[in-house]
Order: structure tokens, then C-alpha cells, then sequence
């Protein structure tokens, strides 16, 4: 599961706040171990998503960089790489 959580640092533009949440939702998903939560621990599920996500933009907001922003396209264009790779 938390292989689908993407790098989300340094980018131009910024990451938004949909990519921050799914990752927030990878990580969440990943740690309680469920995918689909019972109806008991939806709320809590919820909760712990909007805090993971607001967690998530302050460290993003807060990283200093001397490095060039990267470019969307070429990073998904190396990992396609790397999956055809080791995928064949």
C-alpha cells in the first residue's frame, strides 16, 4: 500500500491539496490495516486522515530546498522507466 504514496517535496507546482490527501489516506490505510474501515471506526479513519493531511502540508510548507523544482512529467516519465525495467 505505501508504495503508492508519492514524493511530494519540491515540485513546481506545488503539490496539492488532493495529492496531499491520498497520501494521507495511503498512510492511514497503510498503519490501521484496512482498506475499507467498519462503520464503528469511520470517524476515527477520517479524523486521522484530515490530521495526517494537515501534518503533511506544514512539513511540505516548512522544507527548504537549494535544489531546482522537478517537473511532473520527467519524474513520471523515469518511474515508467523503472517499472518497464523490472517488469519487462
Amino acid at each position: 500500500m505505501c508504495r503508492n504514496i508519492r514524493v511530494l517535496a519540491n515540485f513546481a507546482p506545488p503539490a496539492t491539496d488532493e495529492e496531499v490527501r491520498a497520501a494521507a489516506l495511503q498512510y492511514v490505510r497503510k498503519v490501521s490495516g484496512t482498506t475499507k474501515p467498519s462503520a464503528a471506526n469511520e470517524q476515527a479513519v477520517a479524523q486521522a486522515v484530515e490530521a495526517v493531511a494537515e501534518a503533511t502540508r506544514v512539513l511540505l510548507e516548512s522544507l527548504v530546498t537549494k535544489a531546482s523544482p522537478r517537473n511532473r512529467e520527467v519524474e513520471a516519465a523515469k518511474a515508467r522507466a523503472r517499472s518497464a525495467a523490472r517488469f519487462g
